[in-house]
């Protein structure tokens, strides 16, 4: 047997891919969402040195180094490539800068013509993504998964459309959704076509796993519109990547998306893993790992950020509820960057010390 070989057969299988795989497992695995940079202060040293956050993205060593700070001081199960969602909307043609405490701003759409034309480089204009992805394997532990991402079709498109984010801007992009629904879903199947390849070469770089941020599900609670916007894109992004040849585990995250929704969703689009709000009923959770889906989320960021007995009661509960099911723990959305760290460290713990009966 020759040394590859060999080392393939030996190699620990991350404890976040057996989880999501419905394997036994000791223990759930834990992340955290948006767990690069954010609270550390070797982030926020780091970044002081970089002109903004697309400039950081962009450079593979650096953002590789953040990628992994997190690993280095948390006993984590899995990193998450930093990059940003709209690293797609600039290789789609769209201008994006960041203004200092008001968040993403966007230039002019351009045609729908011009992105649809842009769509074939996607890969190769976001190879330093790609690179980002294989730094970070090369040096992460074997038993330690690594994710890629990508922004939701809807979400993008709200930026896209209005130019901004915050609640102004989600309320003006759903508005319009509903005034002009034919413009809307084609800006949207056009980020679902460009979106797949994305995730893609995600894979094809080292990526064991892919998540879907639809951080603005929740501004969708009308069915019809959810379904268009949200479920039917999302069920072609699977669809792309598996006709691809790429059989890693999905996570559909459709953030705080109505209960009602969240079943047809799981149904309709074939993610391997949802990720639940922080509002999200445990007898609900149970109901969806009994229907042959892993569940991931639904600690409360603020509890994190608040830390004491409340946050290890509510970790304590997450863990009897559902660890009898396949299940990863992690928070309903991200990390807040005003964390102290102490209250990331005591949560990580807990889980890790926790197992399974």
């Amino acid at each position: 047997m020759n040394d590859r070989v060999s080392e393939t057969i030996t190699q620990p299988r991350p404890l976040f891919l057996r989880a999501i795989a419905r394997e036994r497992v000791e223990r759930p695995p834990v992340w955290f969402m948006r767990q690069a940079g954010r609270c550390l202060p070797e982030y926020r040293a780091l970044r002081a040195g970089v002109r903004d956050m697309l400039a950081l993205c962009a450079d593979p060593r650096v953002a590789a180094e953040v990628t992994l700070q997190p690993m280095r001081r948390f006993a984590y199960d899995a990193a998450i490539v930093f990059a940003d969602i709209f690293v797609l909307t600039l290789a789609l043609g769209q201008e994006v800068w960041f203004e200092t405490g008001e968040g993403p701003r966007l230039g002019e759409l351009p045609s729908l013509e011009a992105m649809r034309e842009a769509i074939q480089a996607v890969p190769r204009n976001l190879a330093y993504v790609g690179e980002t992805l294989q730094r970070v394997r090369a040096e992460l532990e074997p038993e330690r998964a690594l994710i890629g991402f990508a922004g939701g079709p809807w979400t993008l498109a709200t930026y896209m459309l209005v130019g901004y984010g915050g609640e102004e801007g989600r309320a003006k992009a759903k508005a319009m959704a509903l005034a002009d629904p034919a413009r809307v879903e084609a800006l949207v199947d056009l980020l679902t076509e460009a979106t797949i390849p994305y995730l893609v070469m995600q894979a094809r770089s080292g990526a064991q796993a892919l998540q879907i941020f639809e951080s603005w599900a929740q501004s969708l609670p009308e069915p019809a519109l959810f379904e268009r916007l949200v479920i039917r894109p999302h069920a072609r992004i699977v669809q792309g990547v598996r006709e691809a040849g790429v059989d890693v585990p999905i996570i559909g995250f459709p953030r705080e998306a109505a209960l009602p929704l969240i079943e047809p969703y799981v149904q309709a689009t074939g993610v391997q893993v949802v990720s639940l709000g922080t509002a999200t009923p445990l007898e609900f959770g149970r109901r969806l790992q009994g229907g042959g889906v892993a569940i991931q989320g639904a600690l409360d960021p603020e509890l994190l950020r608040a830390g004491g007995t409340s946050l290890s009661a509510r970790v304590q509960e997450l863990l009897e509820a559902w660890s009898g099911g396949p299940y990863v723990f992690n928070l309903g959305h991200g990390v807040p960057p005003d964390t102290p760290i102490e209250h990331i460290a005591a949560a990580v713990n807990q889980v890790t010390r926790w197992r399974n009966p």
